[in-house]
């Protein structure tokens, strides 16, 4: 276990149990056997950990000494609001879990993401110097590979792969995915991220990955069925996603995004659990997408 793990899953642990003496929590991680080799956690080390979690997190932890020296996260906001920081908590405290939990591999089922980790390493250290990259890309419809320079620009991670927006030697900023990369290398070049930039910003009224210049943003209402309401009420399709009104027998939605084809799949992913509802385009547009479906199968 190294120290990120351990700050992680001290973090985790207070905010589960939302004020937790020092005995408990030496307790706790002395039974993790795999982690403390049964031994409890010393307090001067408990100290140690709480100031690296501040200087590197931000997160303060403090002690209520009214009614017994509980120990208690006092900034929690700094983690519900910062969405990259709870995402990264909680993808490291889910490790941990399992980490403790090995003895179950058999009976833990997670999905493989397709995207190679050496390849965003390079590009997030270049990411913090603003420095240029070179990159070996091949499209999956192209045989062969080609290179050329992009400015990377952010990350994001959708469906289970990673990609990076880059700003390329084309001057246009385009989406590439990182398990289509051969190669990465850092360049000597730097160059300025525009002042203007903000990657949430970017991608607001976009769904997934595609950008779609030509696709502008529109008021999106859905209908979904009493089976799968449920599914968009814990999951929203989208941070725009709000709920119009639940009727019972289903409830309608609205999103404002741009409706790139990845959207149209996601909505035929689940077939008639979802209708359009408006704007007319975007019906029309599913409609095509399923009298293509039809063709495939009509014979049968």
């Amino acid at each position: 276990m190294n120290q990120l793990q351990k700050y992680t899953w001290l973090i985790d642990t207070i905010r589960r149990a939302g004020k937790i003496s020092h005995k408990d929590l030496s307790d706790r991680w002395s039974r993790n056997k795999d982690f403390s080799d049964g031994q409890g956690l010393h307090r001067a080390t408990f100290n140690r950990w709480r100031d690296a979690i501040y200087e590197q997190f931000s997160i303060m932890i403090d002690c209520q000494k009214v009614g017994g020296y509980l120990y208690y996260i006092s900034n929690p906001e700094d983690i519900d609001e910062d969405k990259l920081k709870k995402w990264m908590l909680d993808s490291f405290a889910v490790g941990n879990i399992i980490g403790e939990n090995l003895s179950l591999k058999g009976r833990i089922l997670v999905d493989e993401i397709p995207s190679g980790r050496d390849h965003l390493t390079t590009i997030l250290e270049a990411m913090k110097e603003n420095r240029v990259v070179n990159i070996s890309y091949r499209p999956f419809k192209k045989e062969h590979s080609y290179s050329f320079p992009i400015e990377p620009y952010c990350v994001k991670l959708f469906d289970n792969r990673w990609y990076v927006l880059g700003h390329n030697n084309r001057d246009e900023i385009k989406i590439y995915g990182l398990d289509r990369m051969e190669n990465v290398e850092p360049t000597e070049t730097l160059f300025k991220l525009p002042k203007d930039f903000d990657a949430t910003e970017y991608f607001a009224t976009k769904f997934g990955v595609v950008i779609g210049y030509d696709v502008k943003p529109v008021r999106i209402v859905i209908r979904a069925n009493e089976d799968h309401k449920h599914y968009l009420k814990s999951l929203p399709l989208h941070h725009s996603q709000r709920l119009i009104e639940d009727y019972g027998e289903y409830a309608d939605f609205e999103l404002y995004l741009s409706p790139t084809y990845d959207f149209i799949m996601k909505l035929l992913h689940v077939g008639a659990m979802i209708e359009v509802v408006s704007p007319t385009s975007l019906r029309k547009k599913m409609k095509g997408w399923i009298s293509d479906m039809y063709e495939l199968y009509k014979n049968d």
